[in-house]
């Protein structure tokens, strides 16, 4: 008899853990299923941006063009995702290449459009309320809350090595030497420190009373993470987020078009 009670409480427990373990696989593949039609739509959403939007001033043209990139960077890493994870770094992809389409409109004069989630990597940095001019190392450097001649870079927001820089229209792409090495990364730090120092009575930046300036200065003070763009984000920096293209580009205000995120 005991042995009997022993075998159905072994049957029990097996088939209960076999129960356990099916729940979990289909609880699993139901959250990768979300997650990937989640990335998917605004993958989607990204395309027609792309397709439909068209315009000759440099602005335009510049944000247009970052948009595609991250529509092609947003489709192969849907090709090779697997993972939860990695579906989510797709979306944020996608999300970012919506933020430059979503410039793109604001500098054709259209309606942005609806606000879009935010973007992990851009948490805390706020964006650009007025215009800014600084010189640094003999060049003139400009940045605004709008696109204009001298302004058509548009940066949706990140950091540089743990400072916070906040969304807005810049006069060159100084960001992707700053996260390369060597010099670049001296002149894009001196830049940064230049338009966003806190010496300024008015920093010319709204981050939620300063709170994500306070964060990065502090991060950047300890020797901060030389890819953390920021929560979720801390992958994009090295070759998870749009292949990590980052590098190499042209000091001097080269074309941002050549591989930048």
């Amino acid at each position: 008899m005991e042995l009997l009670l022993v075998a159905i409480l072994a049957v029990l427990l097996v088939g209960g853990l076999v129960w356990w373990r099916r729940e979990r696989a289909a609880r699993e593949a139901r959250s990768l299923a979300d997650v990937r039609a989640d990335a998917q739509r605004w993958y989607e959403r990204l395309g027609g941006q792309v397709m439909n939007l068209h315009g000759d001033a440099p602005a335009v043209r510049q944000a247009l063009v970052d948009a595609a990139e991250r529509y092609n960077a947003a489709g192969s890493q849907l090709e090779q995702a697997r993972t939860v994870h990695q579906y989510r770094l797709a979306r944020e992809t996608a999300l970012e290449g919506l933020a430059y389409a979503r410039a793109a409109r604001v500098a054709l004069g259209l309606d942005p459009g609806p606000e879009l989630p935010p973007l992990a990597a851009a948490q805390g940095t706020g964006e650009l309320t007025r215009e800014r001019q600084v010189q640094v190392q003999g060049q003139t450097f400009k940045a605004g809350p709008q696109p204009g001649r001298d302004t058509p870079y548009y940066y949706p927001g990140g950091r540089l090595r743990g400072r916070p820089v906040p969304a807005g229209w810049y006069s060159t792409p100084w960001w992707k030497t700053a996260l390369g090495a060597g010099a670049g990364v001296i002149g894009g730090m001196l830049i940064a420190d230049a338009l966003f120092s806190p010496a300024f009575a008015d920093p010319g930046y709204d981050a939620g009373n300063q709170e994500g300036f306070g964060d990065g200065a502090t991060d950047q003070g300890a020797g901060g993470d030389q890819g953390d763009f920021g929560g979720a984000a801390g992958d994009f920096g090295g070759g998870d987020f749009g292949g990590g293209d980052f590098g190499g580009g042209d000091f001097g205000g080269g074309d941002f078009g050549g591989g930048d995120w």
